[in-house]
């Protein structure tokens, strides 16, 4: 009988991030995959799984997970950073630079398909190596609580569970 380990896929998906750095070298349009990784956990949660992509499938949380484990010094991520005024910071910083990079190169490089490509790798690059630091500081995965695309899907969840609240009909009791 197979042994159920609940972590999805998380023991294989780091290849996916790996292949696709590796892929990004050889050739720099396989950057317009990035979209796949920024939209996925988006999908999910506006499908109402909330942050499944981060616990089974996130390739960047498995590689993390598996190549920093024994090189991260372990420390605890300070309590400060894992509030949601700091993920809400980190958030809009995120999409704020991304933003104008992204308009950045289109405007003085024009919207052509490498251009759009690069943008997406870099970025994915640049956050991944901020990931690899703070899991080498603090503990391997800690990217994973303060990462802005994890911190997105939980808005999602928190909106579609106050609309869930409030659309709920409430039926008076009838009984005397």
């Amino acid at each position: 009988m197979k042994k159920e380990t609940g972590k999805g896929h998380q023991g294989w998906s780091y290849i996916i991030i790996i292949s696709f750095f590796i892929l990004g070298i050889i050739d720099m349009r396989f950057g317009i995959l990035g979209i796949v990784c920024m939209g996925a956990p988006i999908y999910h949660a506006i499908r109402g799984r909330g942050k499944i992509h981060c616990s089974k499938y996130c390739p960047r949380g498995s590689f993390l997970g598996k190549f920093l484990r024994r090189i991260s010094l372990g420390h605890t991520l300070p309590k400060w950073l894992r509030t949601n005024k700091a993920k809400n910071i980190i958030l809009s910083i995120m999409l704020s630079v991304f933003s104008i990079v992204l308009t950045y190169a289109i405007v003085n490089h024009g919207f052509h398909f490498l251009v759009i490509a690069k943008v997406f790798y870099r970025f994915m690059l640049m956050s991944f190596i901020v990931g690899i630091v703070i899991g080498i500081v603090f503990k391997p995965r800690s990217w994973c609580q303060i990462c802005p695309m994890g911190h997105g899907c939980t808005l999602i969840k928190n909106s579609q569970d106050a609309k869930s609240k409030n659309n709920t009909v409430k039926i008076p009791d009838m009984q005397n």
